[in-house]
């Protein structure tokens, strides 16, 4: 290095590296649900954009062509850009099933069974109607 700083007239310097830092490690700030669903919304957004843009191409492609491959390939591409419509939709649903669910609203129901006769049943609400009416 040292010859061509000499050729170029220039003088040696330190530079410090930093690693860039992925957004796939960053920890979500707030609501992990809420970040989540913001996070896979827009990206769901861009696909459909996407997708929008490569279908309208495909479609010019096929009718300039008349190849029944092109059309193919525009009509897989608008089902697929269908497909994550609904999973837009599918999302929205999701995310408000999760909001909704918490432990207040859950109700516990304990199913009991009785094994026996129907006289020892008619026996039993015969007590408990008088315990009740005492």
């Amino acid at each position: 290095m040292s010859g061509l700083d000499e050729v170029f007239n220039t003088e040696p310097t330190e530079t410090e590296v930093v690693p860039k830092t992925s957004k796939l490690h960053l920890k979500p700030k707030g609501d992990d649900v809420d970040s989540d669903y913001e996070y896979t919304r827009g990206n769901l957004y861009s696909l459909i954009d996407k997708g929008q843009e490569a279908v309208n191409g495909a479609l010019d492609l096929a009718m300039s062509s008349d190849h029944p491959r092109a059309y193919e390939v525009a009509g897989n591409l608008i089902k697929n850009v269908g497909d994550v419509a609904d999973k837009l939709m599918a999302l929205q649903k999701d995310k408000k099933s999760i909001k909704e669910e918490s432990p207040k609203n859950q109700t516990v129901t304990n199913n009991s069974l009785f094994i026996g006769s129907t006289a020892d049943l008619q026996k039993m609400l015969k007590q408990a109607t008088k315990k009740k009416d005492k």
